[in-house]
Formats: C-alpha cells, sequence, structure tokens
C-alpha cells in the first residue's frame, strides 16, 4: 500500500462513516509527500483524528488499494485484498453459509504482544471457516460435538445449558457490552411532537426489555445514560428519564400534549433473534401509556428496506423500531448514529437539532479530556430534551468456546481471530 492508497481509502471511509465525516470537515488537504507518507492539513484544530482512525467498529476505516477505493460510496465493494493476518477466499464464499479465510503468508506481525485491535497480530491457524447456522440448537449441537470452536453470539436460552457442558467455557470478550435502543421517526405524527416523544420514553422500562429478551439476571444491566455505562463518556444525569416505567405519568403528558389517537406504526423483525423481543415488550409499554399501536412484523430484511422510507406509516413507512448497538459504536457524540441530527440527510429518523450539531461540532474540536466529557454531558441534555431515542438497557453477550481453544482478546465488541490458539 502507498500513501495514495491510503488517501483514496480515507476520503471513501468519510463518505460512509458518521465520525469520518466529521473529521472530513476539518481537512482541508491530503498531501503525499512520498509513498510511505500522508498528511492531513487542518483548517483548525481538532480533537478527533486518532479516535476516528482507530475506530474498531463500524465503519472501520480499512485502507484499500486507490483503484478499489474509487468505487462510489453507494456501491459494494466487488474485490477483496487482504493486507491484514487473512486473507479472504472469494472463491469458497456461500452465501449465507460459509465465508472462508486463509493465512496471509505476506503479513507480518508486529513483534509485540497483541492488545485488542493493536499491537502484534500472531495467527495461529492456516484456515478459519465462519460457518452460518441460524438454528440456535443445531449451532449448540455443532458446539457440543466439536463440529465448530465458537459461537459467537449463542442465544440466552442456552448459557445455563452451555456452562454445564463438558468441553466448553462460556467467555466474555467484549465486556463493554451492548445497548438496547428505541428509535422515533421525527417526521410523522405522532412523533414530529417531542412532547409526545418524550411521553414514550416515559413510559419505557428497562427491566421488563433485559428480563425479556435478555432473561439471564448477570447479563443485564440498567443504565439511563445514552453513552453505555462504563464508557469514558457516561452520564445518568438524565432528567425526566428514569429507565423506569410509569405509565401514569407517561399518559399524564400524552393528553398535555394534545396526543389524539394517532396510531403508533411499530415494526418487528420475526427473524432476528437477538432483538426479537424487544417490540413485544415496546407494544406493552405503549400501551400502558394510552398509545394506540399498529404492530407490524416482517423479516429483518424487510424491516431495513421500510426504515429507509421516508413516507408516512400509512403509505408503507414507520413511527418506531428497536435495536441493538455494540458499545464501540455509541461511545461518543460522534459516532452514535442517533445523534446525527441533520435532518432529511441524516440517519433513519431524520432528527434536524441544530444544537446537537453545533455541539458535536465542538466537541470534534476539543482536545481535553475533561472539557470532551463536559460538551457529552450537554449533548446528552438536549438528546433527552428532543428525545432522539430511548436507551433500554444493556447486556453482554458472551461467546461459547471450545475448552482446547485459548487466546480470544478482550475487545470493544468484535471477535478477534488472531492470537488464538487450538490445542
Amino acid at each position: 500500500m502507498t500513501s495514495a492508497d491510503v488517501v483514496a481509502s480515507l476520503k471513501r471511509w468519510a463518505s460512509r462513516d458518521a465520525m469520518g465525516g466529521v473529521l472530513a470537515t476539518f481537512i482541508t488537504e491530503y498531501q503525499t509527500p512520498d509513498a510511505n507518507t500522508f498528511k492531513l492539513v487542518l483548517n483548525q484544530p481538532c480533537g478527533i483524528v486518532l479516535d476516528a482512525f482507530g475506530k474498531a467498529s463500524s465503519n472501520v476505516p480499512f485502507i484499500m488499494p486507490a483503484r478499489i477505493a474509487a468505487t462510489p460510496g453507494t456501491e459494494q465493494i466487488k474485490e477483496h485484498i487482504g493486507s491484514g493476518p487473512f486473507v479472504f477466499k472469494a472463491d469458497e464464499f456461500k452465501p449465507g453459509a460459509l465465508v472462508v479465510y486463509t493465512k496471509n503468508a505476506k503479513y507480518k506481525s508486529r513483534p509485540e504482544a497483541p492488545s485488542a485491535m493493536a499491537g502484534g497480530r500472531p495467527v495461529n491457524f492456516d484456515r478459519v471457516e465462519w460457518v452460518i447456522i441460524r438454528d440456535t440448537q443445531t449451532q449448540f449441537n455443532a458446539l457440543k460435538a466439536g463440529e465448530v470452536d465458537i459461537i459467537e453470539q449463542p442465544s440466552f436460552e442456552q448459557m445455563d445449558a452451555l456452562k454445564k457442558t463438558e468441553g466448553v467455557r462460556v467467555e466474555n470478550y467484549a465486556p463493554a457490552g451492548l445497548q438496547f435502543i428505541m428509535r422515533f421517526n421525527h417526521l410523522h405524527a405522532p412523533f414530529n411532537n417531542p412532547k409526545i416523544r418524550q411521553a414514550a420514553m416515559v413510559a419505557m422500562g428497562q427491566q421488563a426489555y433485559i428480563n425479556t429478551q435478555v432473561g439471564v439476571p448477570e447479563l443485564g444491566r440498567l443504565c439511563r445514560s445514552m453513552f453505555p455505562c462504563g464508557t469514558i463518556y457516561s452520564d445518568e444525569d438524565t432528567g425526566y428519564f428514569t429507565g423506569v416505567a410509569n405509565p401514569a405519568k407517561a399518559k399524564q403528558m400524552l393528553q398535555e400534549a394534545g396526543y389524539d389517537g394517532t396510531p403508533v406504526t411499530l415494526m418487528r423483525p420475526t427473524d432476528l433473534a437477538s432483538i426479537a423481543k424487544l417490540p413485544l415488550v415496546a407494544q406493552q409499554q405503549l400501551q400502558a401509556a394510552g398509545f394506540k399501536v399498529d404492530f407490524q412484523q416482517m423479516d429483518w430484511a424487510t424491516l431495513l428496506a421500510r426504515r429507509a422510507k421516508k413516507d408516512a406509516p400509512a403509505q408503507g413507512g414507520w413511527n418506531i423500531f428497536l435495536t441493538a448497538w455494540t458499545a464501540g459504536d455509541i461511545t461518543n457524540p460522534l459516532s452514535m448514529a442517533m445523534l446525527n441530527a441533520k435532518g432529511q440527510t441524516g440517519w433513519f429518523g431524520w432528527q434536524d437539532e441544530p444544537r446537537l450539531e453545533y455541539l458535536k461540532g465542538r466537541f470534534a474540536r476539543t482536545t481535553e479530556v475533561a472539557e470532551k466529557k463536559k460538551i457529552a454531558s450537554e449533548i446528552q441534555r438536549v438528546a433527552f430534551e428532543t428525545a432522539t431515542h430511548a436507551p433500554l438497557g444493556q447486556y453482554i453477550s458472551p461467546a461459547a468456546v471450545r475448552s482446547n481453544v485459548s487466546g480470544m482478546l478482550i475487545t470493544p465488541g468484535v471477535p478477534l481471530l488472531w492470537n488464538m490458539k487450538k490445542n
């Protein structure tokens, strides 16, 4: 890879990533003095350069040849060239069934200890197979029989059985965990009214989401903060939002806001086990507060397509969807998609709130950690005031691993295959 490849890749990444897009507004010029050096010329001080380049979760600033990076951001990359520890085997790829990676013979690991996404990346396998098995019982049987070595996200219902299975252990490689969230569509009634969004927030009780979707007490955690508890910008000073369901207060707030019974179109993905139960809880809590709910069930692919539509719910749009985010994606205001408040060009839900965008700009320019924390708390205050979305509790999702596999690294949320060994 040359400096020209790096620059082309960074430009493409900036067009697809929220944090990268913010960083790009500070860049006046990319310079490539020689094949091994690139420079950024900034128009003002910027405190997020290293944070942005070091992102470990979506979207990652992967570096690729310039001719591939020239692919428009709206198109999928069609050619994969591995410059890291593994190489993707395109000729063995079976969509929905099998992904194969082989050891990159040209890759040389740094001579130091691994440290999550940094440090050395020693590879101890010539071949890695990512086998896609959708049925959870089939996953369990395959792990027990030694046909697979790791289940990345076993079902919560199987945790007790996995802990008791000989030759298997449960390993929490991502202790920061994930966060459930409810996202409102800010374009259409009834949630084009911030007071009605606030009423829905007051109706939400986190414990019910954790109990229903996770069901394993030690894996769940109540957390009012929009930034995950245990991360640098977490702040549980959340005003009216307590994370404890208060249907009576929510009903009163609805009446004061003038709610006229407009149905709330709530989407549920029936084929995505990790979040499929969340809308069931949302339906119950919204109805208890006095909302009329139009409950729409569909597969995840259909939900994603519908989520992108800005049409009114009656014309195929939506009002609410629920999902989960890894902590690595939402630990700061710039990477959190729900804080994108650029209106029609923003994230699904399309909130238009200039105050959030102004504060995010201040956050990006600040280099002092204490000041960043102060601004992050101010951003959260405005986010709750305008009810961008509701945080619905945190949880961890440990992997199930064969006992003869070792060396799994602690990460922000993605399993790493270097450093691992199999005895």
